[in-house]
């Protein structure tokens, strides 16, 4: 045997140790091959606009995974004032965790979105007592620039299911 073939048999046993080596680590740390989302529990409810699209969807209007809903940012693109906005926008968040098997009474956080700050308390009046007794954990911004699609306030949330 000459020398460059011993190097590259003990490579290959330095690798192949490595590699046993690796294996056995991830299996001890519980790390396993990535899997598609419906296997990891995970399950996209897609919304009527979706299911008409020519075109993939850019975000889905909730997921639900290990017993949470994830609600997708939802705005009011017609006229009226942030009264009617933010009554509208907390309807269609209703609708969506009624669809995912949630409430409003589970929502656990929610983050409003505001086009100009000088809507919080408008906003407010329209938001207090939708959530229950028991309202969620909240961040309210107002964001620069506006809300895309002109709405006057966007509204995600987390709830249980």
């Amino acid at each position: 045997m000459n020398p460059s073939d011993k190097e590259t048999s003990r490579r290959s046993v330095v690798k192949s140790l490595f590699t046993s080596i690796t294996a056995a680590g991830a299996a001890v740390l519980g790390v396993t091959h990535a899997r598609p989302a419906e296997a990891a529990g995970i399950r996209t409810i897609p919304d009527d606009q979706e299911a008409a699209a020519k075109r993939p969807p850019l975000f889905s209007g909730s997921v639900t995974h290990n017993g949470l809903v994830y609600v997708a940012g939802k705005g009011e693109h017609g006229p009226g004032d942030i009264t009617a906005h933010t009554v509208s926008v907390l309807n269609q968040i209703e609708a969506e965790l009624k669809k995912a098997g949630s409430s409003m009474d589970k929502v656990l956080k929610v983050n409003v979105y505001l086009h100009d700050i000088k809507d919080y308390d408008a906003m407010n009046e329209a938001y207090r007592g939708r959530f229950g007794n028991s309202p969620p954990v909240r961040t309210t911004i107002a964001c620069y620039g506006g809300i895309p699609g002109s709405s006057l306030v966007e509204i995600d949330a987390i709830a249980a299911v």
